[in-house]
């Protein structure tokens, strides 16, 4: 018998049984390959057995184990494709459907596929995933989460988009859903904004602030008067025709009518987000701002040229991020304490909304929330307003003992 050094061992030169190899330290060493079923690829079994006795024993063990990983279901093959293709032809079916129907939406639907579930799911055949799978997936990402690398709110789009790749795939290939049992990541403890940045300018800053941004940024002073006084979405905004067939500011009546939706690119969708139309009768403030604008504003050739209201210099849309580095510097200007953002507008106007005394059934219809939770989820309650609400509830409380 002759001995060779082969896989870290030293086995005899030929097989004693398919797949089977005497030990010269005793034993025996097995080794086979089979395609995994639920990717596709090539899996090696390999295993020294120095404590096997017969050569039949080993055999046994690597039939068993080939038996394992050879294990599909009772038709004992797959017709699925990987959950990578799969998922693409998902987002290319509901873009098709129209279930998904802004720029915005499809960007964010291809980053979660391609940035979270195609690195864990990808090489396995999508009616091959079971919930220990997503598990497995949702504990790694939950570690990134507990050391700050990824917000659970961004971990739960992620969850929600593989929710819904994996419910096709349960009526296209009548298999058990992967996702039973799966909860959504815990949001407790993590919050966008907080104490002390609320993302929310304090009514009395609102006045200082829109001073210092016609100052220091004339250009975009009417887009956040319009965005903090109507707590329009900046997507709403941007679309917005003051010329043309179809537009949208009717200046001799006041009427400002909200029926388009901007995201991304050159792309503009004829409905808003929540697909229902505005009419707002905007107040003489308000107009008189938009005309300055429209009179002093469109200083380029392509602004004055554009049906656009909010027009960028190219005649074309302002991108998302037209108002990022202007809101930093009037914030740093007149020394805020906080940072706010643009999404600072939509909830400002919540406040000063409540702090005007406007209901809040006129508040949701000029600002667009289809909710009231949604309302609330965009609003901060100022340290006034609660000191103010405890006061009356001990004056009311102190009334009653007192009787």
């Amino acid at each position: 018998m002759t001995w060779i050094e082969r896989w870290h061992d030293v086995i005899a030169d030929k097989p004693v049984l398919p797949g089977v190899w005497r030990r010269r330290d005793g034993g025996f060493h097995v080794r086979a390959r089979v395609t995994d079923p639920r990717t596709g690829t090539m899996l090696e079994i390999r295993r020294a057995l120095p404590d096997v006795r017969r050569a039949s024993d080993a055999l046994q063990w690597l039939q068993a184990e080939r038996a394992a990983k050879l294990q599909t279901g009772p038709e004992g093959e797959t017709v699925a494709p990987h959950f990578r293709d799969y998922a693409a032809t998902i987002l290319e079916r509901k873009i098709g459907l129209g279930r998904i129907r802004s720029a915005a939406g499809r960007a964010k639907w291809a980053s979660a596929i391609a940035t979270h579930l195609i690195p864990a799911f990808g090489p396995l055949y999508v009616d091959q995933m079971q919930p220990s799978d997503v598990k497995t997936w949702q504990s790694k990402i939950a570690a990134r989460i507990q050391r700050g690398e990824l917000s659970p709110a961004t971990a739960n789009t992620a969850l929600a988009v593989l929710r819904q790749i994996l419910g096709e795939a349960v009526n296209d290939y009548d298999m058990r859903d992967p996702m039973r049992g799966v909860n959504a990541f815990d949001t407790r403890g993590w919050s966008s904004y907080t104490e002390e940045s609320p993302n929310s300018l304090a009514p009395g800053d609102v006045p200082r602030f829109l001073a210092a941004m016609r100052e220091l940024h004339p250009a975009h002073y009417a887009f956040t008067f319009s965005g903090l006084t109507t707590g329009l979405r900046p997507s709403s905004l941007r679309p917005l025709r003051r010329s043309g067939p179809d537009a949208d500011v009717k200046w001799d009546t006041g009427i400002l009518l909200i029926r388009r939706s901007h995201t991304l690119g050159s792309e503009v969708m004829p409905f808003t987000k929540t697909a229902k139309d505005q009419r707002l009768h905007m107040p003489e403030p308000l107009v008189e701002v938009l005309r300055w604008h429209v009179n002093e504003q469109l200083l380029h050739t392509k602004m004055r040229m554009s049906e656009l209201l909010f027009p960028a210099t190219t005649g074309g849309f302002r991108s998302r991020s037209c108002l990022d580095k202007p809101f930093a510097e009037v914030g740093k200007a007149i020394g805020l304490a906080y940072d706010v953002t643009p999404r600072a507008m939509r909830r400002t106007f919540q406040d000063l909304s409540r702090a005007a005394g406007v209901a809040d059934l006129v508040t949701r219809a000029i600002s667009g929330h289809a909710t009231e939770a949604m309302q609330r989820r965009y609003s901060t309650v100022g340290a006034d307003e609660v000191r103010d609400g405890l006061a009356r509830v001990i004056d009311i409380a102190t009334a009653r003992r007192a009787g």
